[in-house]
């Protein structure tokens, strides 16, 4: 069994910081756009990074985006944080991946998924929070450290999907003894987010509801959200539909709202 202190340690490695992100995310939590688009333009590898994500077809925009001042006026404060954490994790992020067949722009394509998703619903829900948007950040966040936990048991993680149909959750939690959304929330306390987060990223695994009522329901969100965008084909064939075990009973009140919110037929 990998041990507690294997994917503490592993999570300690979140994130890297370089001077000019820890500026900008200063800047940024204290709402100055201005000021954190200095700092980000300090680092390189960031505005390259932030040109790219907001130039993704996701976004919408007709000409190309590639000033960090304008990206960060265009995304505003929330989702400019959302990005910086966005851009820490692809630090982290392996070179080459091996259980999920990932690479760096398909696992961009999965944040800038869930990021620009998790707006809608919170726009859609009437909720303006700094922290509650960034919290979708997390499950790319545990992907990467459950990608790095199961290559050290990657002969019994293919073993166990082989002999037995279960999800990769139920594996990670065997191997672990904590599943993917145990780790978002050890992600979270290393990024000092509110224990809100916690809550309701435990709340989205779909087996763990919350007696607050309204962290329950962003949890149901969340839980559609994430089977919407792995139910995606590319996420499909890289493997991560395979992750989690969609809970209808718990999200039946707000499947249809959901629904109607990303347009399924």
């Amino acid at each position: 069994m990998i041990t507690k202190e294997k994917i503490d340690a592993f999570i300690e490695k979140i994130p890297p910081s370089p001077q000019a992100l820890r500026k900008t995310i200063l800047a940024l939590n204290a709402g100055d756009l201005t000021k954190a688009a200095e700092a980000a333009k300090e680092d390189k590898a960031l505005s390259h990074y932030l040109k790219e994500l907001v130039n993704k077809p996701i976004y919408g925009f007709r000409n190309e985006v590639s000033d960090v001042s304008q990206i960060f006026g265009i995304l505003g404060v929330s989702q400019s944080q959302q990005a910086v954490y966005n851009y820490m994790l692809t630090l982290l992020s392996p070179a080459k991946w091996k259980l999920f067949k990932l690479n760096r722009n398909s696992f961009s394509d999965l944040q800038a998924e869930l990021s620009i998703q998790w707006q809608k619903i919170l726009k859609h829900l009437h909720i303006e929070d700094k922290e509650i948007e960034s919290a979708i950040a997390l499950l790319p966040a545990s992907i990467i450290v459950s990608e790095a936990l199961f290559c050290e048991k990657i002969d019994d993680v293919e073993l166990l999907r082989s002999v037995n149909n279960i999800d990769l959750n139920t594996i990670l939690k065997r191997l672990c003894g904590m599943d993917l959304f145990d780790i978002c929330e050890r992600i979270a306390q290393k990024w000092e987010m509110d224990e809100k987060i916690a809550n309701i990223i435990q709340a989205a695994s779909g087996i763990k509801p919350s007696d607050d009522e309204k962290i329950d329901l962003l949890g149901k969100w969340m839980h559609l959200l994430l089977f919407f965008t792995l139910s995606k084909p590319q996420f499909i064939d890289a493997g991560l539909n395979d992750f989690i075990d969609f809970q209808i009973e718990y999200v039946s009140d707000i499947y249809d709202e959901f629904a109607t919110l990303m347009e399924i037929t």
